[in-house]
C-alpha cells in the first residue's frame, strides 16, 4: 500500500463525475494532489478548472485513470485501450493506506441489507465503524477517524476496473444472472465479484457462498475460507423473533453475518440481541402497512426473478405485481410458487415478455401501472373471504421504463396503497 505522500507523485484523470467522481476531486483537493485533471463525456459537467482539453494525449499521459463505476470500459473504445491504467474510488481507498479494518460486501442480491446488518451488529456490540461505497456515501468521503472498521459495499461497477483492493474480510454473498449488458458476459461479471480476494493474505478472511468453493481453491486466494453453515444458524433462528429476519428472503444474508459474528468472537446472546431489533431496509421485502387481513410488501429492490422468488417463496395467498424493464437472460419459473399466488398483475412497457412468460401458469391481468393494479386487486381480493392476503409489490425487473429508479417505483407504491387502504377493508 501506499503512503498519501507517494500517491501524490502520481498522475490522475478522473474519468464520470457522478457522485463517486466528484468524492474523488474532494479527496484530491483536500490532500493537496496537484497532479489530476478530469473530464466527462457529458461537457456540461466539466467543472473549469484542472479539466483536460486533450483527453486522448491525457488518456496516454496519465498513471492512473480513475473511473466511475457507471462508464464500462468494455464498451468505449477509447478506455479499452487503457484499460491496464484504469482504478476506482475503492482503490484509492485501499491506497491512501486507511488504518481501520474493512469489511468489503458483494454479490448480486442482499449487499445493502447484509451492510447494513453488520453495522447494526457493531453498533449493538459498541465497536466503531464507518459505512459506505455503493449504499450511499462514496468511500472517500468517509472521513478518517479511530473506527475499528469500515464497511464497504462494492458492486460488481465498482469491483470490474479495480486493482488494489485488499480487505480484511471480504463477503460473496451469491451471484444470478444480472448487469450483463454492462460486463458483456456472464465470465466478466463473475470475475468482477471475484477481485475482492485477489491481494487478501493468509491472515485475512474470505466468507463465501458454498457454490462458488471450487473457483475460489483453483485460483489459489489465499485468504481463510470461511462457508457460512445454514444449519448452525437454525439451531439459533428461532431465538431472534425478528419476522423481516427469519423469512427465506434473508436467510443467506444471516448465516453470513452469523459466520463474521464469530470471527469477531461477538457472543452468540449478543449476535441474537442485536438481530432482535434490526429493521429492515425500504423496498426490500418491506411490510410497511397491515388492513386486516391484507398485507402491504414492498419489494421494489427485486429487479430480476431470482430477486423475487425469495418473497414469493416466503408467503401466501399473493396478489402479485409484476413488470417493468427485464433483465438480459433473465426468466421465470413459477413450478415451486405457483400455489402461493392467487393473482398476477402486469404493470410496464414490456407487458409482452411478461404476459409470455407466465401465460397459463397463473391467472393475471393487464394492468400497465401501479394504481390500475391496486384498483383492480381491491376488487379481486372482495372475492377471497376470511383467508390473510398479501398484496406485494415484486417485479423482477428495472423500474426505468415507468420510473427513475426502484425507490420511486417503490415509495409510489406505498402512497398508492394508504391511498386506497380503504377499499382493502
Amino acid at each position: 500500500m501506499l503512503q498519501i505522500s507517494k500517491l501524490k507523485e502520481h498522475t490522475f484523470l478522473v474519468y464520470g463525475l457522478g457522485l463517486s467522481g466528484l468524492s474523488v476531486i474532494r479527496f484530491f483537493k483536500k490532500n493537496n494532489f496537484k497532479n489530476f485533471t478530469i473530464w466527462d463525456d457529458n461537457i456540461t459537467n466539466l467543472l473549469k478548472s484542472h479539466r483536460t482539453r486533450n483527453l486522448e494525449l491525457t488518456l496516454n499521459k496519465v498513471d492512473y485513470i480513475v473511473l466511475s463505476p457507471g462508464i464500462s470500459a468494455f464498451k468505449n473504445k477509447i478506455l479499452r485501450k487503457y484499460k491496464k491504467k484504469i482504478i476506482t474510488d475503492i482503490d484509492l481507498f485501499f491506497l491512501s493506506n486507511y488504518k481501520s479494518k474493512s469489511i468489503v460486501v458483494t454479490g448480486t442480491n442482499g449487499k445493502s441489507t447484509t451492510c447494513k446488518l453488520i453495522a447494526h451488529l457493531l453498533k449493538k456490540n459498541k465497536i466503531k465503524f464507518s459505512l459506505g461505497g455503493n449504499i450511499g456515501t462514496p468511500i472517500l468521503d468517509i472521513k478518517k477517524s479511530n473506527n475499528s472498521y469500515v464497511i464497504i459495499e462494492a458492486s460488481s461497477y465498482q469491483l470490474s476496473h479495480s486493482k488494489f483492493i485488499n480487505p480484511d474480510f471480504a463477503l460473496f454473498l451469491n451471484l444470478t444472472n444480472d448487469h450483463l449488458e454492462w460486463h458483456g458476459s456472464m465470465k466478466n461479471y463473475l470475475n468482477s465479484k471475484l477481485k475482492i480476494f485477489n491481494h487478501q493474505t493468509d491472515k485475512q478472511f474470505a466468507i463465501i457462498n458454498k457454490n462458488f468453493k471450487k473457483i475460489f481453491i483453483k485460483k489459489n486466494f489465499l485468504g481463510k475460507l470461511i462457508l457460512p453453515n445454514k444449519k448452525e444458524y437454525d439451531k439459533i433462528k428461532y431465538k431472534i423473533n425478528n419476522d423481516y429476519l427469519t423469512s427465506n428472503i434473508n436467510e443467506e444474508n444471516m448465516s453470513f453475518i452469523y459466520s463474521f459474528s464469530k470471527l469477531l468472537k461477538i457472543r452468540q446472546e449478543s449476535f441474537i440481541e442485536a438481530m432482535k431489533t434490526f429493521k429492515g431496509l425500504p423496498h426490500r421485502f418491506e411490510i410497511f402497512l397491515k388492513k386486516k387481513e391484507v398485507t402491504f410488501i414492498n419489494d421494489s429492490k427485486a429487479t430480476s426473478f431470482v430477486a423475487t422468488q425469495s418473497a414469493l417463496s416466503s408467503l401466501k395467498n399473493i396478489y402479485w405485481i409484476l413488470g417493468g424493464l427485464p433483465k438480459k437472460g433473465d426468466k421465470i419459473s413459477l413450478s415451486k410458487y405457483k400455489a402461493n399466488i392467487i393473482k398476477c398483475y402486469l404493470i410496464g412497457k414490456n407487458i409482452n415478455f411478461f404476459k409470455k412468460q407466465i401465460k397459463g401458469k397463473l391467472v393475471f391481468s393487464i394492468t400497465k401501472n401501479l394504481k390500475n393494479s391496486l384498483i383492480q386487486i381491491s376488487k379481486d381480493i372482495e372475492l377471497q373471504k376470511n383467508n390473510k392476503k398479501t398484496v406485494l409489490l415484486s417485479p423482477a425487473a428495472a423500474s426505468f421504463d415507468q420510473f427513475i429508479n426502484f425507490e420511486k417505483r417503490g415509495n409510489e407504491f406505498k402512497r398508492l396503497c394508504r391511498k386506497y387502504a380503504r377499499k382493502f377493508i
